[in-house]
């Protein structure tokens, strides 16, 4: 069985404010850490059947990558959903209202198309 192990570290500023996020997976091409402003990571537990949640962002995050990296996130949570559904119609109908959420988002956020 091959085994990964993903590293995150989070600097933290006196408050407990991220200040410097990067990441690291023994996996990768990388040798070397990569930096990230912002991660959201979602966990399941199947024990409680609920999610476990870290949403972090450095305070040096502007707020129109903020706004695109949201909406990139809406965009992949859909992809994901439907890969793990396995061509369920319903999802497919479900994720369909996703993504005239996800232009509507773009829309008011003001995420262009040019950024994408």
């Amino acid at each position: 069985m091959k085994k990964a192990e993903i590293k995150l570290i989070v600097e933290l500023d006196e408050k407990n404010v991220p200040e410097h996020i990067t990441w690291e997976s023994s996996d990768s091409e990388s040798s070397e850490a990569l930096a990230a402003k912002a991660m959201f990571l979602a966990l399941w537990d199947p024990h409680y059947k609920n999610s476990m949640r870290i949403d972090l962002w450095t305070k040096d995050m502007p707020l129109d990558e903020m706004k695109r990296f949201f909406y990139e996130t809406l965009q992949t949570l859909g992809d994901t959903f439907l890969r793990a559904s396995g061509g369920d119609k319903m999802a497919e109908a479900v994720i369909g209202d996703l993504r005239d959420y996800c232009e509507h988002f773009a829309e008011k956020m003001e995420v262009t198309q040019q950024n994408q």
